[in-house]
């Protein structure tokens, strides 16, 4: 083989490594379809005007553990926006969750609600809050590995795809015994660590065939799973996938 056809191939070589690390980056495989300068804000200001609707008048049996709202979350404290428990999605979204909803009744299982639609408001108050560094009360629980200042390289970003609506945080209880208890999933929710990866080798097999029993129903009703998290999921296409909402979960 020629110098110059080495040379050709030892560059080749290193541009698709130096790919791969770019695509298995945090940051870059957690970039929304749309990018953030491409996202408008609507004028709406109550649900209607934005054609959210209140997922428990379609889904009467879901848990809503709606953490942003209370105390429980990686914030520590209720977040910006969020006046009320409640789990709004656009239309399209909620009818589809309640159809994943009505095939789960039938394993006995329920769905389990931790966020829904996420107003701008709510988003600018994650980023705000990463950027004090003097506030780590949540780390043993939320994020035990990591130090703060990681958080906003790759798991919290200035944008959120929840904000346009059509994406759901979530899990499953099962509720065969006449008592639903929560599925193990193994991870808590917004757990920031690669164990919350979706197919993260770690996890026991009872604790995969769970995520995998949210993943086939979700994905059977047009839900998508982003891969990082595994409560994670957005209908695809999108509905309004330019389009995002500040009105308050009320």
């Amino acid at each position: 083989m020629s110098t110059s056809m080495k040379s050709w191939l030892t560059n080749r070589h290193s541009i698709l490594i130096m790919l791969l690390s770019a695509l298995s980056s945090p940051a870059l495989a957690q970039s929304p379809a749309t990018k953030p300068d491409q996202i408008s804000v609507s004028t709406a200001s109550t649900p209607g005007q934005a054609n959210l609707i209140d997922v428990a008048t379609l889904i009467a049996d879901a848990q809503l553990e709606i953490r942003y709202a209370g105390q429980h979350n990686f914030v520590g404290r209720p977040v910006d926006g969020y006046q009320a428990a409640k789990c709004y999605l656009l239309a399209p979204a909620a009818t589809a969750l309640a159809g994943a909803a009505n095939e789960l009744r039938g394993q006995q299982l329920r769905l389990r609600l931790f966020d829904c639609y996420r107003p701008v408001r709510a988003v600018k108050d994650f980023v705000s809050w990463a950027h004090d560094l003097s506030d780590q009360k949540t780390k043993p629980e939320f994020y035990p590995r990591l130090r703060k200042s990681q958080l906003l390289d790759g798991y919290i970003a200035e944008s959120s795809g929840h904000s346009r609506g059509a994406t759901v945080d979530l899990s499953l209880d099962d509720c065969s015994t006449g008592q639903c208890i929560p599925l193990d999933m193994g991870t808590g929710f917004d757990l920031f660590d690669t164990l919350a990866n979706t197919d993260d080798p770690r996890i026991t097999a009872q604790q995969r065939e769970n995520r995998q029993r949210l993943l086939q129903a979700m994905q059977k009703h047009g839900f998508a799973n982003y891969p990082l998290e595994w409560w994670h999921y957005t209908l695809k296409p999108e509905p309004t996938p330019d389009t995002a909402y500040d009105v308050p979960v009320r």
